[in-house]
C-alpha cells in the first residue's frame, strides 16, 4: 500500500505515496474533514478541482447515527452516497466516544455511548466498528480505540493502552474474517496510544509494528498536552514505527504542527481546523494567521495576497471579506473555508516538493515560523 520514495538528508522527512483502489495518494498529505459525508462550505467539485484533495476523511460515529447505515448501503456505500470517486479514510469513532465521557461506558466488550442526538443507547465493539466501516466502504478505516484524556495518570494511560491494544487484535482478527461488500479492497491502520507517557508510547509502538496493519496511526495526541510534549512523543513514536508502512497523526493540527509533524516523520494528517477556524473569521496564509474579524482590515482596500489562487486573497479586498464575516454572511464564511483548505494541501505540496530537492531540513524551522504569525 505505501511505497517510501525519499527521504530528508537532515531531518526524519519523507516522500511517498499511497496506493488505494479509487487513487494513489501523495505523501506528506493532509486529509480535509468530511465528519457527515460533507467538508463544510465547500463542494466536493471545489475538493478536487480548487483545492486540489486527494484524500477525504469520513467519521464512523457520526455516520452511524445520520444517516445511519442502511441509507448508506442502499446508496451503495460512502463514495457514491457523497458522489466521491477520489479515497476516503474513516476513524473509528474513538475520539468521539472519548469526547462524550458523561455519556459512554468502556468495557471489556466494548464501547457504550448515548446518541449526541437523541440520547438513543449504542455498543461499539471492535468488530462492529469493522462492519460499519465496511457498509461505509471507506479506502482506509481506523480501529476501535481508546483516547485517554491529557493528563492523565500513569495507570489509567497504561490500561487505556492495553485495552486498545486487546481491541486492535479482534477488530484485526475481523478483519481478516470479512471481506469489502463493495468492488473495491480496503485497509486498516492500527492506533498508538500510551498517553504522554514514553515507556508506554514506545511499548504501543512496538505492538502496533508488530502487527500486519496496512498503516499506522498515533492516537492520544493534540488532545490538551503543551505542544512540544506532543512534538517529543511524535517524535519517540517515529523511532519505532515501520519504515514501510503509513504513518498517520491524529487530529493534527496547526500550518505550524504540520511541518514539525513532517520533520519528525509523518505522512498523513487529519484536523477540522481549517474549516473550524475560517468559520471563526481566521485564515491561514503563507506569512501568517488572519483574523478576519479584526477591525485593522475594515478599511483595507486591498486585496491580501494577489499570488495566492483563492478568490479571498486574490480578488477580493480585505474591506469587503471583513465586512461579509461580521455580518456573518454565508459568502465570507465559504470563501474563508475555501481559502484555508486550499492554503493547508498547497502547504503539502510545498513541503512535499522541498523534500524532493532535499532542501526540506533548510526550509522548515524558517517556514514553520512564518506561517505561525499573527498578521
Amino acid at each position: 500500500m505505501y511505497t517510501h520514495l525519499a527521504s530528508c538528508s537532515t531531518t526524519k522527512a519523507r516522500l511517498g505515496k499511497l496506493a488505494t483502489a479509487h487513487g494513489e495518494i501523495e505523501t506528506p498529505i493532509f486529509m480535509p474533514v468530511g465528519t457527515l459525508g460533507t467538508v463544510k462550505a465547500v463542494s466536493q467539485d471545489q475538493l478536487i478541482e480548487q483545492i486540489k484533495a486527494q484524500i477525504i476523511l469520513g467519521n464512523t460515529y457520526h455516520l452511524y447515527l445520520r444517516p445511519g447505515c442502511d441509507i448508506i448501503s442502499e446508496a451503495g456505500g460512502l463514495h457514491k452516497f457523497i458522489q466521491w470517486n477520489k479515497p476516503i479514510l474513516t476513524d473509528s469513532g474513538g475520539y468521539q466516544i472519548f469526547s462524550l465521557s458523561n455519556n459512554r461506558k468502556l468495557e471489556e466488550e466494548g464501547a457504550f455511548f448515548k446518541s449526541h442526538i437523541d440520547g438513543s443507547k449504542h455498543l461499539f465493539t471492535p468488530e462492529n466498528v469493522v462492519e460499519i466501516q465496511r457498509i461505509l466502504g471507506s479506502d482506509i478505516m481506523m480501529l476501535l480505540d481508546e483516547c485517554p484524556p491529557y493528563p492523565s495518570s500513569y495507570e489509567y494511560a497504561k490500561n487505556s493502552m492495553e485495552l486498545t491494544h486487546r481491541w486492535a487484535k479482534r477488530g484485526r482478527k475481523h478483519f481478516l474474517e470479512t471481506t469489502p461488500r463493495y468492488d473495491h479492497k480496503q485497509f486498516q491502520f492500527g492506533i498508538v496510544q500510551g498517553g504522554t507517557y514514553k515507556d508506554l508510547r514506545i511499548e504501543s509502538s512496538k505492538f502496533m509494528a508488530d502487527q500486519d496493519f496496512e498503516g499506522i496511526a498515533i492516537g492520544g495526541l493534540s488532545v490538551g498536552e503543551p505542544i512540544p510534549l506532543m512534538y517529543e512523543m511524535t517524535d519517540l513514536n517515529t523511532d519505532y514505527l515501520p519504515k514501510e508502512k503509513a504513518r498517520y497523526l491524529m487530529g493534527v493540527g496547526t500550518p505550524e504542527n504540520l511541518i514539525e509533524s513532517v520533520a519528525r516523520g509523518i505522512d498523513m494528517f487529519d484536523c477540522v481546523m481549517p474549516t473550524r477556524n475560517a468559520r471563526n473569521g481566521m485564515i491561514f496564509t503563507r506569512y501568517g494567521k488572519v483574523n478576519l474579524r479584526n477591525a485593522k482590515w475594515k478599511n483595507h482596500h486591498e486585496v491580501l495576497d494577489k499570488d495566492f489562487p483563492t478568490d479571498l486573497c486574490n480578488k477580493y479586498t480585505m474591506a469587503y471579506i471583513h465586512h461579509l464575516i461580521k455580518a456573518n454572511e454565508i459568502l465570507g464564511l465559504a470563501l474563508a473555508s475555501l481559502h484555508n483548505l486550499t492554503f493547508y494541501l498547497w502547504l503539502m505540496e510545498e513541503i512535499r516538493t522541498q523534500i524532493k530537492k532535499d532542501t526540506f531540513g533548510e526550509w522548515y524551522p524558517k517556514m514553520a515560523k512564518q506561517v505561525d504569525e499573527r498578521l
